[in-house]
């Protein structure tokens, strides 16, 4: 199975990110987590990018906050799909780091999840890798089938509640 890269721009990141790599220990997806600025650090960012696809990787998370250009540069040095998570900062709450990630030019695309939302980025990741691994395509329909589950029984509880009314 592919790999999955979780790159954040600065170690203050982690508290975001940790979900990403929640997520796909669940589905047990094989993922590394680095940090690479892409502003500080730029030639280990642009290096790391130009290997993954050697290294196994099959997709790229990079977070970032603030100027957010972490996810571009990355897309930028490899054609691997790259999504893109947006961190909120105290500055602007997000919308600076949601708007570096989405305005992307053309030919450098970057799939974008909500600001801090890196469970979903790692859901788009694994349903990438899933387009070729019939597997993987289980674990996330049971997952799905879970997560509905859930939501039917929440409803059930409130619906119950309110009926006595």
């Amino acid at each position: 199975m592919k790999k999955v890269a979780i790159i954040m721009g600065s170690s203050s990141d982690l508290g975001v990110v940790r979900k990403a790599a929640d997520v796909l220990r669940e589905l047990a997806v094989p993922f590394e987590v680095h940090v690479y600025s892409a502003h500080r650090t730029p030639e280990e960012a642009k290096a790391f990018a130009q290997n993954a696809r050697e290294e196994n990787f099959g997709a790229i998370i990079a977070a970032a906050g603030k100027a957010a250009h972490l996810a571009g540069a990355i897309a930028a040095n490899t054609t691997l799909p790259v999504i893109g998570i947006p961190v909120k900062s105290s500055t602007l709450d997000g919308l600076d780091a949601l708007l570096s990630t989405v305005q992307m030019p053309t030919g450098i695309p970057v799939a974008t999840v909500a600001i801090d939302g890196a469970a979903n980025a790692a859901l788009l990741a694994a349903q990438i890798l899933a387009v070729e691994d019939p597997e993987l395509a289980r674990k996330l329909a049971s997952k799905r089938a879970a997560d509905e589950a859930k939501v039917l029984a929440d409803n059930a509880a409130v619906a119950e509640e309110f009926r006595q009314q």
